[in-house]
């Protein structure tokens, strides 16, 4: 099942609901995958809808229809950066400014077979912050929150989903960022040895995590 912005990027793409917070994360413009998709209504509104379909064939719960507006296009955008910020805190690395609470409703429906589900609410974006701090939450009750990542490349900071034994993966994808990232810190050590060295060596480690 294909999530838009994630599939840009060719990642492997998060279980369940925790790949709505994934795709948000992943409208971002990064190097060559493609233009923001949270800058204009039109694409943002594209996204949204796809999205929104494919979290409720995934989830089983009836998503809303949400009508993008440009007051809307910032709310998006503060709440992608919010949840940048919340993964790169659980990742240990830093962040521009505080977290801020969510401050999001959610009710907690009770099915026919007497499991508690939680079920986002709200209007407009306030529903979809809501599904997507509830997904966050579930992951993070399942122990899959610490998996989905921002690739270091500063560059590029593709959203992945960490399927390392140990959870070590730091690029989302090694042939490409990694070896960038290996390459630019060979030239500084050259600069600073004044010109001497050898060539740059590649990355070695697990594949990467395309799909």
């Amino acid at each position: 099942m294909s999530w838009m912005a994630s599939a840009r990027h060719g990642v492997r793409e998060a279980p369940a609901g925790l790949a709505l917070v994934q795709d948000l994360l992943n409208t971002r413009a990064t190097m060559h995958y493609g233009a923001d998709l949270l800058l204009n209504a039109d694409d943002a509104q594209r996204w949204l809808t796809e999205a929104l379909g494919t979290w409720a064939r995934v989830s089983g719960l009836p998503a809303p229809t949400l009508l993008i507006s440009s007051t809307d296009l910032r709310s998006l955008r503060r709440l992608r950066t919010t949840f940048e910020n919340v993964i790169l805190a659980a990742g240990k690395q830093e962040f521009d400014g505080a977290l801020p609470p969510a401050d999001v409703p959610v009710s907690l429906v009770p099915d026919a077979d007497g499991w508690v589900r939680m079920v986002p609410t709200g209007r407009g974006t306030r529903w979809l912050a809501s599904a997507l701090w509830a997904e966050a939450l579930l992951a993070q009750q399942a122990g899959l929150w610490p998996r989905l990542k921002l690739c270091h490349n500063v560059d590029c900071r593709a959203a992945f989903f960490d399927t390392s034994r140990n959870n070590s993966g730091v690029w989302h994808d090694v042939s490409t960022c990694g070896n960038t990232a290996n390459l630019r810190a060979f030239r500084e050590r050259k600069r600073l040895m004044g010109g001497s060295g050898s060539q740059p060596p590649s990355v070695s480690g697990p594949p990467p995590t395309f799909r």
